[in-house]
């Protein structure tokens, strides 16, 4: 059967989210997970429809993108099908000819599952791998230590609180209680919590949001941050080691993370709250 690409509709991205859940395993190469469009969520359930690209083949879903970003497409593949071939073309295909409504002309990143067959296709066509990531992965199986600070689970009524930490946690961030709000109302966060840690004065210095891809599989921690004025005081390996153990008490069997190899506070950070660092990871880049 021919493989057919699309967009889904709103109402499509239910079974969307449904099957990026059945592609997480531990042991698997860290891929496009339904945490990330449920953060994606934060602008909408139009925006996010309109950034998801899927491609299917006699009915069956066999890959997913989400465009994150100008020029940046995150792309999961169906795990039996990493090396298809015929699939491996069609997708390198789209996202290398602007007139197939998947990336646009000019500099891209395509981020892809290490061993996928579509890495060695764009790579002979001329792409390029970019910056290092660094992912990493804590077992679940075992009860987590305490964090050591008052954590708080972050509810509707307390969202201004998570918003707040998340700006004054990374430069230029956009997100709003309003944002919270959209965010919440997508389909992912039905497996999510949003955590906030709490100094011994009760200042909000650090927060992160969790996602469960379902009991027995990898939960994902996107987004993290300490806010700018607590930094360097242990509160991003508490925040951290808070959300390993949400993760647990949701079912996840461990969890998941990724961060820029060059931000070496962050890798040690999660390093330190008993995450173990897999191998590297570099998306295909794309200059013209």
């Amino acid at each position: 059967m021919a493989i057919v690409s699309g967009v889904p509709r709103v109402d499509g991205l239910s079974r969307v989210v449904g099957v990026l859940r059945e592609w997480q395993h531990d042991g698997a190469p860290v891929h496009l997970h339904p945490g990330d469009l449920g953060w994606f969520w934060r602008f909408g359930a139009a925006a996010t429809a309109a950034a998801v690209r899927t491609w299917s083949r006699d009915g069956r879903i066999v890959a997913v993108g989400l465009l994150d970003g100008p020029g940046l497409l995150r792309l999961a593949i169906a795990p039996d099908l990493q090396r298809d071939e015929e699939l491996a073309r069609r997708l390198a295909e789209d996202v290398s000819d602007p007139r197939r409504g998947v990336l646009d002309e000019g500099k891209a990143n395509v981020e892809a599952p290490r061993a996928a067959l579509i890495r060695e296709l764009l790579s002979g066509d001329g792409w390029d791998d970019d910056e290092a990531w660094t992912p990493l992965c804590r077992d679940l199986t075992e009860p987590v230590e305490d964090p050591g600070m008052r954590v708080e689970v972050i509810g509707p009524e307390r969202a201004h609180v998570r918003a707040a930490v998340q700006r004054a946690s990374f430069d230029g961030s956009t997100f709003t209680e309003e944002r919270w709000r959209a965010m919440a109302a997508g389909t992912p966060y039905a497996d999510a919590r949003c955590l906030v840690a709490h100094d011994e004065r009760g200042a909000a210095v650090a927060a992160v949001t969790v996602w469960s891809a379902g009991p027995g599989r990898p939960g994902l921690l996107e987004p993290m941050g300490v806010h700018r004025e607590h930094r360097g005081r242990g509160h991003g390996r508490a925040i951290t080691v808070a959300a390993a153990a949400a993760l647990r008490e949701l079912g996840s069997s461990s969890a998941i993370v990724c961060t820029p190899s060059s931000n070496a506070g962050a890798v040690a950070t999660y390093g330190s709250a008993g995450f173990r660092r897999l191998p590297e990871v570099r998306d295909k880049h794309r200059d013209a």
